[in-house]
């Protein structure tokens, strides 16, 4: 199975239409990507990129994968990002194991906050 890193090399240089650009769109440098590219076509057996010293250009098998890879790598995003949610918010159950002077004094002053701030029901 190819990495999914390389796969997503292979999507910001066939976007980009470049190494150069792919570089600049992912925050990484061009030879990261032609390496990540070299991986993912040793791997499939078949070149995905024609190129010369100007330019970059998908080949049949490259533009096929393009077309299918990019709503497939779309889809593993939002997927992640679902679980991301779930990153930013409290969840489970609070237990709190603090002397009885403590749970008279120090608790209903901080609790009542608590619970405003974070109801119950967005702890699941």
């Amino acid at each position: 199975m190819a990495d999914l890193n390389d796969l997503q090399a292979f999507l910001a240089v066939a976007r980009a239409g470049g190494f150069r650009e792919g570089a600049r769109a992912t925050a990484s440098s061009a030879s990261v990507l032609s390496e990540a590219i070299r991986r993912l076509e040793t791997q499939l057996g078949v070149r995905l990129f024609n190129r010369t010293t100007r330019s970059v250009a998908l080949t049949e098998a490259g533009a096929g994968l393009l077309a299918r890879l990019g709503p497939a790598l779309g889809e593993v995003e939002a997927a992640l990002d679902v679980v991301n949610g779930f990153r930013d918010r409290p969840a489970g159950t609070l237990r709190l194991n603090v002397p009885i002077s403590a749970s008279r004094l120090v608790l209903p002053k901080i609790v009542p906050g608590f619970l405003a701030a974070i109801p119950p029901f967005a702890w699941r």
